[in-house]
């Protein structure tokens, strides 16, 4: 209440842009760089095990493997994380990602790939990733004042979809016209300049690091009790439980078949690239429209992913795909928005990490079944029958997220209590 009686009397200011910050700049644009790579790889990766086996089941085990090895490292990922230096952990991550991302472009171009090589680096990919995930969702708040979070978070969201939609739509033409191992090295060479950026960074707003004296045990405990003793964010984690593997395993492995069969490869780059523009437009939506039920809007508008999956099922033609993978981006950036900003406002900082590494594990826990399975579905019930599926499943999961109360009543901004 103290704040608001300040505010009302002083001369109303303008705030100053995160982009006045030099730790946030150098932030957006390791990410923004990354994420141009990063949007190049899973195109490469698919095409890459299609042109080596030509066999869907194959492309779900390698990309379900990344997935296992991702959500097995999570937990701990985030503890390191909470203990060490976010910048130190993000450029030894990226590092990492370079060095196992060029092995694999390597073995692609030479063709020396084997599914058991790609099975494995993808292991050590996800392992990787595990680690520095919790630690870059945690980030934003130590590059900026708290009073321009919001703003931060989404000029963030909008590098990270502008980078999207230029790695996506290069990256399918590269894939295309030299290959999928040239792809690859692109997404290599995007995580050793991350690492640069990285290391220029300096954080003012850094949060104190627990003492090193607790157990990893402790630290797990304590994250949990920060985790599930919000309703909100648990119910929110099972919807995407669900919905996360109905709709990975649906575009990211069965997409890439419709494609081949249908519309071609250079095509899907531009549908990932559309879902991508969607996210922009979302995230320059979310700048203006500040509802007071964000979350709750943002939960249900996530029943429109199951539109992109229906119309690959039904209507894979590149029109219409490029319209529902956009409607579907919009909806995911006005969810992520409202979901960074909710976990932001009400985690204690020095736990953030830990709760973001339990979101994700629930969040992605499904996600390599889903990628596993929906080959072996896909060749049993035919690729429309599982899309189909794909899509009511993401449906249902969203309805029944967002008739909870807790869900639809959280309002933005910290709460006085737990709900």
């Amino acid at each position: 209440m103290t704040g608001q009686v300040a505010a009302s009397t002083a001369p109303a200011t303008k705030k100053p842009s995160p982009l006045h910050h030099a730790p946030f700049r150098w932030l957006l644009a390791a990410r923004t760089i990354g994420v141009v790579g990063n949007a190049v790889a899973p195109i490469a990766l698919a095409f890459a095990v299609l042109d080596l086996t030509g066999s869907p089941v194959d492309l779900g085990l390698v990309v379900g493997a990344r997935s296992i090895a991702n959500v097995a490292v999570l937990l701990f990922g985030g503890v390191i994380a909470d203990r060490l230096p976010r910048r130190l952990v993000l450029v030894g991550t990226s590092v990492g990602a370079a060095l196992t991302q060029g092995v694999v472009a390597a073995l692609v171009l030479t063709g020396t790939a084997a599914i058991w090589s790609l099975i494995a680096l993808s292991i050590l990919n996800g392992a990787v990733s595990a680690v520095s995930l919790p630690a870059a969702a945690a980030m934003v708040p130590e590059t900026v004042p708290a009073d321009v979070l919001r703003p931060a978070n989404a000029l963030l969201r909008l590098g990270l979809n502008g980078g999207t939609i230029l790695g996506a739509s290069v990256g399918a033409g590269v894939v295309a016209l030299i290959g999928p191992g040239a792809g690859l090295a692109v997404d290599a060479a995007s995580f050793a300049l991350a690492a640069l950026c990285y290391a220029r960074m300096r954080l003012p707003h850094q949060t104190p690091r627990p003492a090193f004296g607790g157990s990893v045990l402790s630290d797990l405990r304590e994250g949990w009790r920060e985790f599930s003793g919000r309703r909100w964010i648990w119910i929110v984690v099972a919807q995407f439980t669900v919905l996360n593997a109905a709709y990975v395993g649906g575009s990211t492995v069965v997409g890439p078949v419709v494609a081949d069969a249908s519309f071609g490869r250079a095509g899907w780059g531009l549908v990932v690239a559309a879902q991508a523009v969607g996210l922009a437009v979302g995230a320059i939506v979310a700048l203006r429209w500040r509802p007071r039920h964000a979350l709750g809007i943002g939960v249900g508008l996530m029943a429109v992913t199951a539109l992109p999956l229906a119309a690959l099922g039904l209507l894979p033609s590149l029109p219409v795909l490029l319209i529902a993978f956009g409607l579907g981006g919009i909806a995911m950036e006005l969810f992520s928005i409202a979901w960074d900003q909710s976990l932001q406002t009400n985690v204690p900082r020095d736990a953030l990490s830990r709760v973001y590494s339990y979101d994700m594990v629930g969040s992605f826990v499904a996600v390599p079944l889903g990628e596993t399975l929906v080959g072996p579905l896909t060749q049993s019930f035919g690729t429309v029958q599982t899309l189909l599926g794909c899509a009511l499943v993401a449906l249902l999961a969203s309805i029944a997220a967002v008739s909870t109360r807790s869900v639809r009543g959280l309002t933005t901004g910290p709460p006085s209590v737990r709900e």
